[in-house]
C-alpha cells in the first residue's frame, strides 16, 4: 500500500468553539487533490499467493478436521507459512530473518487467512510474540526465539493480561522470583501447543517479559472450553518456572503496548477478511436462491441488508488499514488509531455475521453450513483486546478527557504533507 502522507489535522490544533475556523478547513479540504490509496503490484502478488495457499490448506473440510485435532493446526502447513511464503516475518526486519516489508505487508497476508478461518497459532504468534520480539532489544535469547518465530520451527503464546487492548502494570499477576515465574493467567490463546510462552511478570525493580519453555518445569497449562475451536484458549499455571529474560523493567513497558497496538491493528484487518468473506457468501446465496420463481437477492428487504453490511465492511477496511498505516508511519497516534479499528471492525464483524446468518435462512443455522464457524469467530473476536464499547470509551478519553489544544491526538486529514 502506497505510504499515506498525512499531516497534522489542522482540527486538532483549534478549539471546538471555533466553527468559523472548521468551516475554512471543510473548504480546503475540498478543494484539496485527494490521494488514493492502492496495494503495489508486489502486494497484489502477496494476496493471490496467500489466497491460492489457503484455498489449497484452509479449505472447510480441512478446517472442521483442524479444529477438533491435537494440536488444532497444521504444523506443516504452518512451517510452509513461514520458510516457504515469508508470511509470518513480513513486517520483521531482514536483520532478524524477516522478509523487511512493513506491517500492511503483514495485514495483506493476515486479512487472506482470516477470511479463509485459518486455524493455526496466529494471534498468538504473529499478532503479539512476533511484534513483542521486534521491539525489543537485541541478545541471544530475543535473536534465537524471533527467528525461530518467523521460520515456522516454533509457536508462541502472550501470558500477557491486557486492559482493553492495552498493557497496564497493575494487571500482571505473574511473580518474579530468584526461584522462577509463579502466578496465573486465564484465557491465553494458541497457549495450549505453544512451543514457548511469553510471560510478563513482576519483579523488585518492575515488570519484565521472559520467555519460557512451555513444556517446561513448573508450566501447567489447561485447556478452557471456548465458543470457536478455531481460536483455542488455555489457562497457564506457573510454579516457579525459569525463564529468560527478554526484555527487563526498563523496556518492557513500551515493548508490550507496541504489541498490543501491533495485534489490536492485525486483528482488525482479519475480522475485515472474515468479514468480507461472509458477506460474498451471503451475496452468492441471495442470487441462487429461488423465492417465489425470482432470486431472494431481487427483493428489496434482502438487497438493503446486503448494501448495510457492505456498508459496514467498507468502513471497516478504512479504520483498519488506517490503524496498520499509523502504525508502521508513525504520523498518526496508534493508540488512537488502534481503538479506533477496534471498535469499528468488532462491531461490524459482528452485525455481518448475524445479518448473514439471516440472509441465509435456516441453513445458516445449521452445524453444515460454515457461516455458524465464522459467526462463533466473531463473537470471540469481539472479546479479545477489548470490546467495542470499551474501545469507543478509550477514544472519547483520548478525544475529549484528556487531550489539550497543544497536545492533541494526531489525526492525519488525509491530504499529502
Amino acid at each position: 500500500m502506497r505510504a499515506w502522507r498525512g499531516r497534522r489535522s489542522p482540527v486538532a490544533e483549534k478549539r471546538a468553539d471555533q466553527p468559523d475556523r472548521v468551516a475554512d478547513l471543510a473548504e480546503t479540504l475540498a478543494a484539496e487533490p485527494r490521494a488514493q490509496f492502492l496495494f503495489t503490484d508486489e502486494q497484489q502478488q502477496l494476496l493471490s499467493a496467500v489466497r491460492r495457499f489457503a484455498a489449497e490448506n484452509f479449505d472447510e473440510p480441512t478446517i472442521r478436521r483442524l479444529m477438533e485435532s491435537d494440536p488444532p493446526f497444521d504444523p506443516t502447513a504452518w512451517g510452509r507459512l513461514g520458510a516457504e511464503l515469508g508470511v509470518l516475518g513480513l513486517s520483521v526486519p531482514e536483520a532478524d530473518g524477516g522478509v523487511g516489508g512493513t506491517l500492511v505487508d503483514q495485514a495483506v497476508a493476515v486479512e487472506e487467512l482470516g477470511a479463509a478461518l485459518a486455524c493455526g497459532p496466529l494471534f498468538g504468534t504473529v499478532f503479539l510474540a512476533i511484534p513483542a520480539l521486534v521491539a525489543s532489544s537485541a541478545g541471544p535469547v530475543r535473536d534465537e526465539l524471533l527467528a525461530d518465530l518467523v521460520e515456522g520451527r516454533r509457536t508462541a503464546a502472550f501470558v500477557v493480561p491486557d486492559s482493553a487492548g492495552a498493557f497496564d502494570a497493575a494487571d500482571v499477576t505473574v511473580r518474579s522470583t530468584d526461584s522462577g515465574l509463579t502466578g496465573t493467567v486465564d484465557g491465553v490463546v494458541d497457549a495450549g501447543a505453544a512451543d514457548v510462552l511469553l510471560v510478563a511478570a513482576t519483579g523488585q525493580d518492575g515488570v519484565s517479559l521472559f520467555a519460557v519453555d512451555a513444556a517446561g518445569t513448573g508450566v501447567q497449562r489447561t485447556n478452557q472450553l471456548t465458543v470457536d475451536l478455531t481460536r483455542p484458549q488455555a489457562t497457564v499455571t506457573l510454579s516457579d518456572a525459569p525463564g529468560q529474560l527478554v526484555a527487563g523493567p526498563d523496556e518492557a513497558q513500551r515493548v508490550l503496548t507496541h504489541a498490543f497496538q501491533v495485534a489490536s491493528a492485525l486483528l482488525a484487518v482479519e475480522q475485515v477478511g472474515a468479514a468480507q468473506h461472509l458477506l460474498d457468501v451471503a451475496v452468492q446465496y441471495a442470487k441462487d436462491r429461488l423465492q417465489f420463481g425470482r432470486p431472494i437477492g431481487s427483493f428489496q428487504a434482502v438487497k438493503h441488508r446486503l448494501a448495510d453490511m457492505m456498508v459496514d465492511l467498507e468502513h471497516a477496511r478504512s479504520t483498519a488499514y488506517h490503524a496498520v498505516w499509523a502504525l508502521a508511519d508513525g504520523s498518526d497516534d496508534p493508540a488512537l488509531a488502534a481503538s479506533i479499528a477496534q471498535a469499528t471492525c468488532s462491531a461490524a464483524f459482528s452485525r455481518i455475521a448475524a445479518d448473514a446468518i439471516q440472509t441465509l435462512g435456516g441453513i445458516g443455522f445449521t452445524w453444515e453450513h460454515q457461516a455458524h464457524l465464522y459467526f462463533k469467530r466473531a463473537t470471540v473476536d469481539a472479546a479479545l483486546l477489548g470490546s467495542a464499547e470499551a474501545h469507543r470509551s478509550r477514544v472519547a478519553e483520548m478525544v475529549l478527557d484528556t487531550a489539550t489544544a497543544d497536545k492533541a491526538p494526531r489525526v492525519a486529514d488525509g491530504t499529502r504533507g
